[in-house]
Order: C-alpha cells, then structure tokens, then sequence
C-alpha cells in the first residue's frame, strides 16, 4: 500500500512539475526575473529528483544475489539521499547565486510584465494538486502520527520526500511571487534577489533535513518501539511457556517492506532438539503474523541463566 502510494503521489508531482518548469522558463526567457529562474531550475530539479525516486522503487525490486544476499531494498534510501544532495545543488546554491548576482546588477522587470504573475498563480494550482496528493495518499499510513513524526519516522522515504518537496515548491512560488510583484510595484529589481534568496534558503533547509533522514536510514534503523513491543510478545506468546524469555533482540529494516529480526529466545532446559525446532518455527509464525514486513528472522535458543 505504502509502496503503491509513494508511486502515486512521485507520478503526480513528476507531472505537475514538467509542466510548471516549461512555463517558467517561458516567462523567465520573457521578463528576466532572477525569481523566475530559480523557480524554473528548481522544478527541474523536482522533475529529477521524482525521476529518482522511480528509478530507486523499481530497481529496489531486483532479487537478492550472492552478493547482496539480503537484496536491494535499501537502494531506495540512497536514491532519496541523491534526491537531497540535487535539490541542495542545482536548486538551493544556484538559487543563492543567482540571488547574489541580482542583487549587484538589479533591473526591474519592463516587458511582459502580467506573464511571471499568471505563471506564478496558475503554478501555485498546480502545486497545490501536487501536494494534495501527497496528504492524501501519506494519510492512508501516517496513522495518529504527526507530520513531523511521520517525515522523522516513516521508513519508506517516498512519500516523506515528495510532501517536503511539494511544500519547499509551493512556498517557493509564494517567495517568487512575493519577489515579482514588489519588483512590479517598486521597479526595484532588489525585491526579485530577494525572493531568489528566499527560495535558496528554503531549498538548501528542505535538503538538510532530507539528508539527516535518509542518511539515518542508509545507517540502518531498526522497528519503531510499537513494532518491538509487538514483536517481543508474539515471541512470548505460546502454549504452555515454551519461550521462556527473550534475552535480547535486534531489527534492521533491510528495506521499507522488510524487516530483519534476530533474537536469542530462552527455552526449557528439558526441550530436545524437535521441541526446540517446533518453538522456533512456531515463533516465527507468530511474529509474521503481528509485524508482516518481517521477511528475514533468525531466533537462537539459549537457555536464561
């Protein structure tokens, strides 16, 4: 579901966003507004970034090998952290620079003028539809989560990027917007740098929270602690007691949709090696049950001393 979701709402803004990013260019190729420019690399940029996050989904979906026994989950963590080191490139510096060489040379906007203000606003519905996808389909698992928890906590990072990406996109229209209209009102050029920079400071803010999350995730994390909990009493939850204890236990999300379990579970010290085997197959049936995304679980017999 989750999986399906993020494919959903990436389409969408890819969508959104290739169409803004041609109108933007056109008006900026007309007007020479700086906020234009930094606008239009920055839906290039999301278009990328969106092209990405597809790429990493699908190729996250190749089979385990020798190699890489545990598979290629994971993948699509280092293509959303290649997401956030684009958008701090190509947008957030370039928008910085180009708000930098505005300020030193400004010039008002003389023709055209109407164009970058009905791009803006007609961008601003676009981006709007954007970004309404991605609530919708981020609330079918967000749960009781918060926003930022559920950008903090969320382990498949699809949809998390797209929302930052979506909200960094509209509120850089607003900043461009902001910075077109006073240059309008004013014929000061100053005002356009000035919602350039705007747009650059929200970028480069936008992609370093983005790489603290996904580099947590290339790191490895493990289950939410609603997750182990779960996990622990499906351990302990068996006829007649036969797992005694769970002496210790460790997860890692090999991916988004799996979950690595390892877990020395304290038996009888009267249980002979069948027993034992039929705990253990017992146990891991129990936990798949209660936490699906369990795919990979190794449980040790070990008496508790």
């Amino acid at each position: 579901m989750s999986t399906e979701g993020g494919t959903r709402a990436i389409v969408a803004a890819l969508v959104a966003n290739l169409g803004i990013a041609v109108t933007k260019f056109i008006a900026f190729l007309l007007t020479a507004s700086s906020s234009m420019l930094a606008e239009s690399i920055h839906s290039v940029a999301d278009s990328g970034n969106q092209a990405l996050l597809l790429l990493g989904g699908r190729r996250s979906q190749r089979s385990a090998t020798p190699l890489h026994p545990f598979g290629y989950g994971r993948e699509r963590y280092v293509y959303a952290f290649i997401v956030a080191i684009v958008l701090f490139s190509v947008g957030g510096l370039f928008a910085l620079y180009e708000a930098w060489h505005k300020w030193n040379d400004p010039h008002p906007i003389d023709s055209w003028q109407w164009v970058p203000i009905v791009v803006l606003v007609v961008a601003i519905g676009m981006e709007s539809f954007s970004l309404r996808t991605a609530i919708v389909e981020s609330n079918r698992v967000r749960g009781d989560r918060s926003w930022v928890e559920f950008v903090r906590t969320a382990k498949a990072p699809e949809l998390p990027v797209v929302l930052l990406e979506d909200i960094g996109a509209l509120l850089g229209l607003v900043f461009a917007l902001f910075g077109v209209s006073l240059t309008l009102a004013t014929d000061d050029g100053r005002w356009d740098a000035v919602g350039t920079a705007m747009i650059g400071v929200l970028l480069v803010t936008i992609a370093a929270v983005l790489a603290v999350e996904m580099k947590s995730l290339l790191i490895g994390e493990g289950a939410t602690p609603e997750a182990v909990r779960r996990i622990e009493q499906a351990l302990l939850d068996c006829e007649d007691h036969e797992v005694t204890a769970v002496i210790h236990m460790r997860t890692l999300h090999l991916g988004p949709e799996e979950l690595l379990v390892a877990a020395k579970i304290g038996v009888a010290a009267q249980a002979s090696g069948a027993d034992i085997a039929r705990v253990i197959d017992e146990a891991e049936a129990r936990v798949r049950a209660v936490e699906p995304v369990a795919r990979v679980i190794y449980l040790e017999p070990d008496l508790r001393r």
